[in-house]
């Protein structure tokens, strides 16, 4: 195990790897793409798009997988909420769970070691986007400390139906004035 894993019951929390676990996150996230409202992805990424998106949000904010005996069973990640620069202390969330590994607190762990990461680099606020419904998704991120901000109705076409997307905010570091730079 290296300095950056984390080890939680029989899973480990480590940085994704862009070679070793594209393939396996592209596997976990098909299914949303092309099965569900989840994501407002039509397709599918390739593991060679995931690679890219893992360095790329590796570097900046934080991207991480959820192993266990069986392989990757999940990951999170951080990136940018916003383009103009007074957003970029903000991070929008996103955490996706393999469908054997639902309900058994992956998806708890990963943002247990995600947020803490992200606020270590001076991030200030975590949003996060949920098609709605989806109970599991709002259950979750409740339980991890973010508060409804509020609804984008018929935002996206997805599925045959118009979707709404929730917002859920929660505030990583103290409001003590001007942020600290990024790390």
């Amino acid at each position: 195990m290296g300095a950056d894993t984390t080890v939680r019951g029989r899973m480990q929390i480590r940085p994704a790897d862009p070679t070793r676990d594209a393939a396996a996150i592209a596997a976990i996230y098909a299914p949303f793409a092309l099965h569900t409202a989840v994501t407002f992805d039509e397709a599918p990424p390739s593991p060679e798009q995931f690679a890219a998106r893992i360095a790329e949000l590796e570097a900046t904010h934080a991207y991480l997988v959820a192993e266990d005996d069986r392989g990757v069973a999940g990951y999170a990640y951080g990136g940018p909420h916003r383009e103009r620069p007074a957003y970029r202390w903000s991070t929008e969330v996103s955490v996706y769970i393999d469908e054997r590994a639902r309900r058994r607190g992956v998806g708890r762990a990963l943002y247990g070691v995600l947020l803490p990461r992200l606020a270590e680099r001076n991030f200030c606020q975590a949003l996060a986007g949920v098609t709605l419904p989806n109970d599991a998704s709002v259950a979750l991120h409740e339980a991890c400390g973010f508060t409804p901000v509020g609804i984008y109705r018929g935002i996206g076409w997805k599925a045959g139906a118009w979707r709404d997307v929730g917002w859920w905010q929660k505030r990583l570091r103290p409001d003590d004035g001007a942020p600290a730079e990024l790390r």
